[in-house]
């Protein structure tokens, strides 16, 4: 199915863009040196993080809501599976290397930024569903659809695209405004999200879906998420 068939199945129902992870931990390079992450992923992950920002920016104008969705890992809470999965003892208190954890600098949000009464959804596992308010806000806010961008393909957008699917949302997400530590996992990732759960577009073509703008997204005092500053910013 071509986007432009995508696109048709939801005109004029109420969508949202969520945006999952974009956080220090997972976006700052800086804090990815032990993962040897090669040149193309370094880009990969640059990129999608100017993307999402973008895609923020035209879902701002276009009066979408826009929900943010972030990993807050909580000393006092935690995911033994996880600890196992890492060859952790599954009842190992979090180190220096948990990322995102609750009141440090890897928890704030990297590149761009929640505006002022945007909703924040904090999450412990991989889905921003898993637990939180997310399905009853979203509810709330009538949608029905949603497109989901952020960090990381395989992971945490894979998981709450999932998530949103089974419970009943179409789910769109933009190829470029998501990415992973290898390009080959965000490709076969995005391959297997076709497949399964959702339509993969690119972030152009879902800000061109988005409603007509009711104001100029450039206009003074109009918030801008689009600026890849190299330093956290903090909501």
């Amino acid at each position: 199915m071509s986007a432009d068939d995508a696109f048709a199945g939801l005109s004029n129902r109420a969508g949202a863009l969520l945006v999952v992870d974009v956080q220090r931990s997972f976006a700052d390079l800086g804090y990815l040196a032990d993962y040897g992450l090669d040149t193309a992923a370094e880009e990969s992950i640059n990129a999608a993080i100017r993307s999402t920002a973008g895609l923020v920016d035209a879902a701002r104008a276009a009066g979408v809501p826009v929900v943010w969705i972030e990993l807050a890992s909580d000393p006092e809470q935690l995911w033994g599976a996880s600890n196992w999965l890492r060859g952790r003892g599954f009842d190992e208190p979090m180190d220096d290397t948990e990322p995102c954890v609750i009141g440090t600098p890897g928890a704030d949000w990297y590149g761009l930024e929640p505006a002022a009464g945007e909703p924040r959804v904090q999450k412990r596992h991989y889905s921003g569903f898993q637990g939180t308010e997310l399905h009853a806000l979203l509810q709330g806010l009538g949608v029905v659809w949603v497109a989901v961008a952020g960090l990381t393909t395989e992971c945490c957008i894979a998981a709450t695209a999932t998530d949103a699917f089974q419970l009943d949302y179409p789910v769109l997400i933009p190829s470029d405004a998501t990415a992973a530590y290898e390009v080959r996992v965000h490709e076969n990732a995005l391959e297997i999200l076709a497949l399964t759960t959702a339509h993969v577009v690119t972030s152009d073509e879902l800000a061109g879906f988005f409603p007509v703008p009711v104001a100029d997204a450039t206009a003074p005092g109009a918030p801008a998420a689009s600026v890849l500053t190299g330093s956290a910013v903090s909501a």
